[in-house]
């Protein structure tokens, strides 16, 4: 690999390092009592809302229809995820030191799947929060679940649920894209190396 394989390469790994800064997902929730709207983020570390209040009125519509309170104590995730996050960011950057271009393929797929089984946990989230009511809540329709979309919009009885990847996810999408494209220009220097050797 290139010197400047390598700087992109490192690049691609530190750009993970937005997912510390910024939420990497959010929910946005409109409803009557709350025309204005709330907006809940999800973070490699944390749980929070736009505004103080708005983690706590989240938690008082859910109350209103049987879903559990939301709290950052209650996902274990979000006490590992950071850890591999900071897996991949570190391994990146030797990766790069190492100029293989073999391991920079290994690192793409690695984070592909993280990536995958992160937002598979985030469906099966949702899942449970939406699909495991309280029997004596005030607000019960028959059959009914609140399951917000995991992507996208949805209305669920009076309320309006969008859901969407926020800036720290794109950190997740700029490393794979770089990676990638340092696997994928760096091919050119191991077929000029390999004619070399053929020549020789």
């Amino acid at each position: 690999m290139k010197a400047y394989h390598k700087v992109l390469m490192m690049i691609a790994s530190l750009s993970l390092g937005l997912l510390f800064l910024f939420p990497m997902w959010k929910i946005y929730l409109k409803a009557p009592q709350y025309p204005e709207g709330l907006e809940m983020h999800i973070w490699v570390n944390k749980i929070s809302g736009d505004t103080e209040g708005s983690l706590q009125n989240f938690n008082i519509l859910n109350h209103y229809i049987g879903m559990e309170p939301i709290h950052a104590e209650s996902f274990a995730e979000l006490k590992i995820m950071p850890y591999i996050v900071i897996f991949f960011m570190v391994t990146g950057i030797l990766v790069a030191l190492l100029g293989n271009r073999k391991l920079v393929l290994s690192w793409v797929v690695m984070l592909m799947i993280g990536g995958a089984v992160g937002i598979a946990d985030f469906y099966m989230w949702l899942n449970k929060f939406g699909t495991n009511l309280d029997p004596t809540a005030p607000i019960k329709v028959p059959g009914m679940t609140y399951v917000p979309p995991l992507l996208g919009s949805k209305t669920l009885l009076n309320f309006d649920a969008l859901s969407l990847p926020a800036i720290g996810s794109l950190g997740i999408g700029l490393a794979i894209l770089l990676a990638g494209l340092v696997y994928f220009f760096s091919r050119n220097t191991v077929q000029v190396k390999t004619a070399k050797k053929v020549m020789a």
